[in-house]
């Protein structure tokens, strides 16, 4: 790695970071993000996991029985996918894989590890939810107002992109454990796991 000296602007405090060195400042508020977004994912796990009450009830949690793609994915009634969605909806497969995702992509991102192979998974189960909604439509197949406010840029898309913006300036390396993970042998022979 390389050091990367002071700017014009000496009294700001600098990262690495590809391209053009982060201002301290810019390095934290991007860490606040990586684990805010991190939170959201692990959140999601952990409600579903648990049936915590938020989306999901106790009673319909992963845990007691219950299937975490069932309930979303058998609801599907809108987009070209949605007899693919709800053949897989409570697939044991399709709970583990999803499951697993929020879970890892959850504290990869609070860790501030593997940055590089957690945004593809993101945005992997981000373009997936983004097509089980399908915001291109207006309506659902029942001729009902589908609820979409953008036809192509939801959230799906903004937590996508954030991710794999995250990824690139090596936000795991202010408040995450980035730095120690980067100089792992094993990791320096793989890039891809950064």
């Amino acid at each position: 790695m390389t050091t990367i000296g002071r700017s014009p602007a000496s009294h700001l405090e600098h990262v690495e970071a590809p391209g053009s060195p982060l201002p301290s400042t810019a390095a934290r508020m991007l860490a606040v993000l990586r684990i805010a977004t991190g939170f959201v994912f692990l959140w999601a796990f952990v409600d579903k996991a648990f049936g915590l009450g938020y989306a999901t009830p106790g009673a319909r949690a992963w845990i007691n029985g219950g299937s975490p793609t069932k309930g979303f994915l058998s609801s599907v009634d809108v987009g070209p996918l949605q007899g693919f969605f709800h053949s897989i909806a409570g697939a044991a497969w399709a709970d583990w894989a999803f499951m697993l995702g929020l879970l890892g992509i959850g504290v990869a991102l609070i860790l501030g590890i593997g940055l590089r192979i957690t945004a593809a998974a993101a945005t992997a189960m981000m373009a997936f939810m983004w097509a089980a909604e399908w915001p291109l439509a207006q309506h659902t197949s029942t001729a009902d107002p589908s609820g979409s406010s953008n036809p192509v840029i939801d959230y799906h898309v903004v937590y996508a992109v954030a991710v794999i913006a995250l990824a690139l300036v090596n936000a795991g390396h202010t408040w995450g454990l980035g730095r120690w993970w980067a100089g792992l042998p094993f990791v320096r022979e793989h890039r891809w796991l950064f």
